[in-house]
């Protein structure tokens, strides 16, 4: 098999994970490819690839650190379709499911086949009004918000060319199913399990009581316009990508027409995920008389 391998080395114990890694490939008969960013771990320059080009000569793809790590990738691997599996090292990890303890165990069951591959949607990004503006993409959410002014902003929500409401609030988050479980829950929005089909748009601290989450069909179009008129705003993608919008302009949100392939194992369920990661529906403790 032919791995493809990033990773951030700034975690806390990265170079071991990566070191038991590359002699996990070489012992076992696999080749790989390294991210510019671990160059210094290969002695041939033959073994170095730029991120968005790894997916061209791998089988698979191996994402070391949390789940920004991972998400950085697949934006870079883009509609190749070519699985990715998250090693986490020390974050909360959601994507990022199997630990550096269980890596090599986890390697081998997917050299086994013992795993599943789980297609999750993206959503694409375009501003119609900028004519030099390039398609973003997001596996979490897209996010428009006020930055870093310290007052409310104004947004327009239209979807599938109907206006729904105008939001008076910090911003506005466009989440996927897989990103239910990031942004979106952190502000009251619904979680959703990652295998449905579906959008969900969140306000930020919205200026009214009436004002709750809205989950839409993944075939609807989904418009958010910049009305505060007293300043711009700011749109992020995944957390990681940030473009500033001024006042007026619009930004059309939709379903990608490819997807992100995660692979998965039967004992990391989205559930147990759940249970284990966000303590979902713990009964509080109580101490007996």
């Amino acid at each position: 098999m032919r791995f493809g391998i990033v990773a951030n080395r700034k975690r806390s114990g990265a170079t071991k994970v990566i070191r038991r890694l590359l002699a996990w490939t070489q012992q076992n008969g696999h080749d790989y490819r390294v991210c510019e960013e671990l160059k210094d771990f290969v002695d041939s320059p033959e073994l170095i690839s730029k991120g968005e080009d790894l997916a061209k000569y791998c089988d698979y793809i191996i994402s070391m650190g949390g789940d920004g790590t991972l998400l950085s990738a697949a934006r870079a691997i883009g509609a190749s379709g070519i699985p990715v599996l998250g090693i986490n090292l020390g974050s909360l990890g959601f994507l990022t499911q199997v630990a550096a303890e269980d890596m090599e165990r986890s390697l081998q069951a997917l050299v086994n086949g013992e795993h599943h591959i789980e297609p999750r949607m993206l959503l694409t990004v375009a501003m119609d009004s900028r004519e030099d503006a390039k398609e973003g993409v997001a596996l979490n959410d897209v996010v428009v918000d006020r930055g870093n002014v310290a007052r409310l902003i104004q947004l327009d929500l239209s979807v599938n060319e109907e206006f729904i409401c105008t939001y008076r609030a910090d911003g506005l988050i466009i989440s996927t199913p897989t990103g239910s479980t990031a942004y979106n829950a952190a502000v009251g929005g619904p979680i959703v399990n990652p295998k449905m089909n579906a959008i969900i748009a969140s306000p930020i601290a919205p200026q009214s009581l009436a004002a709750r989450s809205l989950l839409f069909d993944s075939g609807d179009k989904i418009k958010i316009k910049v009305t505060s008129g007293h300043h711009s705003a700011l749109m992020t993608l995944d957390g990681q990508v940030s473009i500033p919008l001024k006042n007026g302009e619009e930004v059309v949100i939709k379903r990608a027409a490819y997807t992100t392939n995660l692979i998965t194992f039967p004992q990391h369920s989205f559930y147990a995920i759940l249970r284990n990661k966000l303590h979902w529906a713990v009964l509080p403790v109580t101490q007996s008389e």
